[in-house]
């Protein structure tokens, strides 16, 4: 292993230059079939994207607690009905809630499973690193 003098050391944040060499075809094949292609990519990118805003967030830790209506959770969060709806149609659009009329009213829950795993690993991501 060659050492590096003082005046070739690199700091932390810089980039070091790949210097060329021949392409390791097993790397390749290890990954092939694994990278995200572009357009799954871009539709979860803009998925991720609809979920970059703090009152749909909001509304999924409440869906994910229980199925409310409309009313309900513009009460509990401190929001007009107009707005908690104008959400709910985006995470409806999205896939992440469904609806079910009961009489007069709407109610919402998380569509499947797969969302409140999606909501319960983030909020605790995000606990580990607070």
């Amino acid at each position: 292993m060659k050492s590096h003098s003082p005046s070739t050391t690199h700091s932390k944040n810089e980039l070091i230059p790949c210097s060329p060499h021949e392409v390791d075809n097993h790397v390749c094949e290890v990954f092939e079939g694994k990278i995200l292609s572009h357009e799954k990519s871009q539709k979860m990118a803009d998925f991720f994207g609809l979920l970059g805003d703090a009152n749909r967030l909001r509304i999924l830790s409440v869906l994910a607690q229980e199925e409310l209506c409309v009313c309900d959770l513009a009460n509990m969060l401190q929001m007009s009905e107009s707005a908690v709806s104008h959400q709910l149609r985006t995470l409806k659009s999205i896939r992440l809630v469904a609806y079910q009329k009961r009489g007069r009213r709407v109610y919402y829950r998380l569509l499947d499973h797969h969302v409140f795993e999606l909501y319960r690993a983030v909020a605790e991501h995000l606990d580990e690193i607070d």
